[in-house]
């Protein structure tokens, strides 16, 4: 069953956001040379054209300040309540790697964790973050989706490798009215364990430490089902789309713009066109430039899109998301007039 916060208190309100990507960019060419594919094959069944990977030493952590810095300039503040950070690839399994950024923004003292929801999390950390305005925990909180994950794929995969970037997204949420532009509006959020093996990574969890086995090196990296991940996430992003626009009351006609996790260009078209999103401009997409970024996925498309000038305010936006979990969400907002930074 899908779950939703509904706001009973202030609204969560977006007022700044910031990004960054790595400045290494990788073409499909670069990726030919050593793996059994070829510019033409990846386009055709991702919509990808190059990705950005971060340089030894750089960590998600990294990536996350940066986002983060962009966030709180745009947003005019120095200040949060509350540090929410959606990651998959965290810079440690011990402890969360919220606190380290919070305390390198200077926010040391304030409530800081990690949200595990794969390419869903920023979601799940954007209903968390709106739950803690609402019942007056917070007054300002900093929501992140940084990844690195490229660190945990395998080299020699053709069907990950080509799929995935590494970069981070940031938002800074107000205290705010629920009517005025850049509310968030309900959160919808829902998951099915019994696909836990879709999306997974076999080892390093306390399921094979504790078994006595020793994992050979293959199953400490990324594995996706692809073919079955690409129905579900279709089938439940479009359910979850639809929710989330049935409570807005809007028609999916007058969704001036569709931010959906960059996961796959024909993920992407199959679930507007199930929706009746038009195409074109009304779809934002950046997938061809920054592949899939997981958590980071979605802060980074609206704060790109945003900074381009291809976000307004007064479009009404619908976000959505599935992920490993499997997972998804989608909420619904009135674009405000906010700054977005990029690096």
């Amino acid at each position: 069953m899908t779950t939703g916060h509904h706001c009973r208190g202030p609204a969560a309100v977006i007022s700044g956001l910031g990004a960054c990507v790595p400045p290494r960019a990788v073409t499909n060419d670069e990726l030919a040379a050593y793996l059994d594919t070829s510019d033409e094959w990846i386009r055709r069944r991702t919509g990808i054209a190059s990705r950005h990977r971060v340089d030894p030493g750089t960590s998600t952590g990294d990536l996350a300040v940066t986002a983060a810095e962009l966030a709180l300039k745009a947003a005019g503040v120095t200040e949060a309540d509350a540090v929410v950070l959606g990651t998959t690839t965290p810079d440690r399994l011990c402890p969360a790697t919220a606190p380290e950024v919070a305390t390198r923004l200077g926010l040391t003292g304030v409530a800081a964790f990690d949200v595990s929801a794969v390419c869903t999390s920023f979601l799940y950390g954007l209903g968390t973050a709106a739950g803690m305005i609402a019942a007056g925990m917070a007054q300002r909180v900093l929501v992140i989706g940084a990844e690195t994950f490229t660190s945990i794929l395998d080299p020699a995969d053709r069907s990950t490798v080509p799929i995935f970037g590494d970069g981070a997204g940031a938002v800074v949420l107000r205290a705010g009215d629920p009517a005025e532009p850049g509310a968030i509006g309900r959160v919808l959020l829902g998951s099915d364990g019994g696909q836990s093996d879709l999306i997974r990574i076999p080892a390093g969890g306390s399921r094979q430490r504790t078994s006595g086995a020793v994992a050979p090196l293959a199953d400490h990296y990324f594995r996706m089902n692809g073919s079955d991940t690409y129905r579900h996430a279709v089938e439940r992003t479009t359910a979850v789309a639809r929710e989330a626009l049935d409570l807005a009351g809007w028609e999916a006609a007058e969704v001036d713009r569709f931010a959906a996790h960059q996961a796959n260009a024909r993920i992407i078209g199959a679930v507007a066109d199930r929706l009746g999103v038009p195409a074109g401009a009304h779809r934002l997409s950046n997938i061809d430039r920054v592949g899939n970024t997981a958590a980071a996925s979605v802060p980074l498309l609206l704060t790109e899109s945003a900074a381009a000038g291809l976000l307004s305010p007064g479009d009404r936006t619908l976000i959505a998301a599935f992920g490993g979990g499997v997972t998804w969400g989608a909420t619904t907002l009135v674009w405000p007039d906010v700054p977005a930074l990029t690096a």
